[in-house]
């Protein structure tokens, strides 16, 4: 998989040979001098892997990665220092790092970063596209189905999902078996976690 690369670094020198390096094993890398300018291009940008700076002027790289947790951009992010602050380590791995750099940058440790967030970009694109086919299919049942499924989701046998909807037993099987069919599966267990995976947050 080709994972777009974002290096944000106000050092003309370092994005140079970062991007170099990287370019040499195949990486697609897009440079940015700061901040400001990664955040003005953001809209536009597909998702990719972060390596930033942690020291540079205005807004620094923990400063951006709090600016992107609050927009719900959450790209595995490398983060790199010429300075050994453990704190800052700290906090960029609050702030959701994969991982932290000393500068001079060793190349294998930074490409070995690398794959390790095209991981987690396939991890997150095929969650999505799992919450996606989850959400489409409850979408397909009508509102007294998704009743049915919710109580399903929360353990209720047949006679308690009656009782709480103040219908037959027989009525909850009938949606059951639409519920079922709908879903393609009978199974409780896996209609509880397509309705759980359609109702998490994006």
């Amino acid at each position: 998989m080709t994972t777009r690369v974002y290096l944000v670094d106000d050092d003309a020198a370092v994005r140079s040979a970062l991007s170099l390096l990287l370019s040499t094993v195949g990486i697609d890398v897009i440079a940015f001098p700061g901040p400001e300018e990664f955040l003005q291009a953001l809209p536009k940008l597909d998702a990719g892997c972060l390596i930033l700076d942690i020291r540079m002027p205005a807004i620094s790289g923990l400063k951006l990665q709090e600016k992107l947790n609050e927009r719900g951009v959450t790209w595995p992010t490398v983060v790199i220092s010429g300075h050994g602050d453990i704190e800052a380590c700290r906090k960029a791995f609050r702030n959701g790092a994969i991982d932290y750099l000393s500068k001079p940058v060793d190349e294998q440790d930074l490409i070995d970063a690398i794959q390790k967030g095209q991981a987690v970009l396939g991890k997150a694109g095929a969650d999505a596209a799992e919450r996606a086919e989850s959400r489409a299919l409850i979408a397909g049942l009508t509102p007294r189905e998704r009743e049915v499924l919710s109580l399903v989701a929360r353990g209720f046998a047949t006679r308690e999902i009656a009782s709480a909807l103040e219908v037959s037993p027989r009525t909850v099987e009938s949606h059951r078996a639409a519920i079922a069919a709908k879903l393609g599966t009978t199974s409780p267990a896996e209609m509880t976690r397509l309705w759980i995976e359609a109702e998490r947050a994006p």
